[in-house]
């Protein structure tokens, strides 16, 4: 068996031109346009490039961009006086705090200051809350495109068991009470889980989180098994260059499972994607119209 490759990229494409077809819409029926604010502190390279690339495919769409990029010591009280004053701009429907932020200042104050209503990254604890209680929330962007993908390919998943592998807020969590919301039957491993192998073993879905490079084996996978590989992982390659892998070990796995992510190109492509369906349903929320079909959950 040789796993059908789930693809990310072409279906965060087809993500973005949903989006864009609806916004569209929206500013001819309403004559509204969704703005995504982007705020960046300091100089973290990986953070400039995936700044930058939010603000491009942003524009793509049809919405608003407004990109805000302050100094590595700019202090926490002026950070959370540019965040209260985007909570009440209303051109401005969603706002990202780019993380990691500077030492000195602590994230989740930050973060909690946001608009629960404008928070398209979904960290905002009120938004915690309410997904994990199975409210309408604000969906975390990489566990919604993880969903996204699954629902495309598997369709119902009532009574499916599935095994999320990482307990981070940012995904592990959040994608457990997605899969909850779907009818699986979901356990959550970790680094203290014993006998991990057994217990991903049992699963029909796989979702992998951990940040540990190629650490599920085939012999972790039930055959037939569904695996969404969120890990992206730099490692050394030939010739003193990198390469990114991800926390399955993709050229043993594709011989077992049913169908898999690859990495690059499939989870991370859609966590954009997501991010601009998130400024799209903030949007339609906050100007009491319906929500956008297929794009949230």
């Amino acid at each position: 068996m040789t796993a059908t490759i789930i693809d990310g990229k072409a279906f965060a494409a087809d993500i973005r031109g949903r989006v864009a077809e609806q916004v569209t819409a929206l500013k001819a029926a309403h004559g509204i346009t969704p703005g995504l604010a982007v705020v960046l502190v300091g100089t973290d390279a990986a953070s400039e490039v995936y700044v930058k690339s939010k603000g491009r495919m942003t524009g793509e769409v049809g919405m608003e961009s407004f990109s805000h990029r302050l100094p590595e010591e700019t202090s926490e009280a002026d950070l959370l006086a540019l965040v209260e004053q985007l909570n009440a701009d209303r051109s401005v429907h969603g706002i990202l705090v780019q993380l990691p932020l500077p030492c000195h200042m602590n994230s989740d104050a930050v973060i909690n200051a946001i608009d629960p209503a404008k928070d398209v990254d979904g960290f905002h604890i009120s938004n915690v809350g309410l997904l994990g209680t199975g409210q309408k929330a604000m969906v975390p962007c990489t566990p919604l495109g993880c969903l996204m993908m699954l629902r495309d390919h598997l369709g119902d998943m009532s009574g499916k068991e599935a095994v999320v592998i990482g307990r981070s807020n940012i995904v592990g969590k959040p994608m457990a009470h997605l899969l909850l919301g779907e009818n699986c039957t979901v356990s959550i491993a970790h680094s203290r889980t014993k006998d991990i192998a057994d217990v991903v073993r049992r699963a029909d879905i796989v979702v992998a989180a951990v940040g540990r490079p190629g650490m599920v084996k085939s012999d972790w996978i039930k055959p037939g098994a569904t695996v969404i590989d969120v890990g992206i992982n730099r490692v050394e390659a030939e010739g003193g260059k990198t390469r990114l892998v991800g926390d399955v070990d993709f050229d043993e796995v594709r011989e077992v499972a049913g169908a898999i992510t690859p990495v690059p190109g499939g989870v991370g492509p859609m966590t954009i994607a997501c991010l601009l369906a998130n400024t799209l349903t903030a949007a339609c929320r906050a100007n009491g119209l319906p929500e956008p079909e297929g794009l949230t959950v």
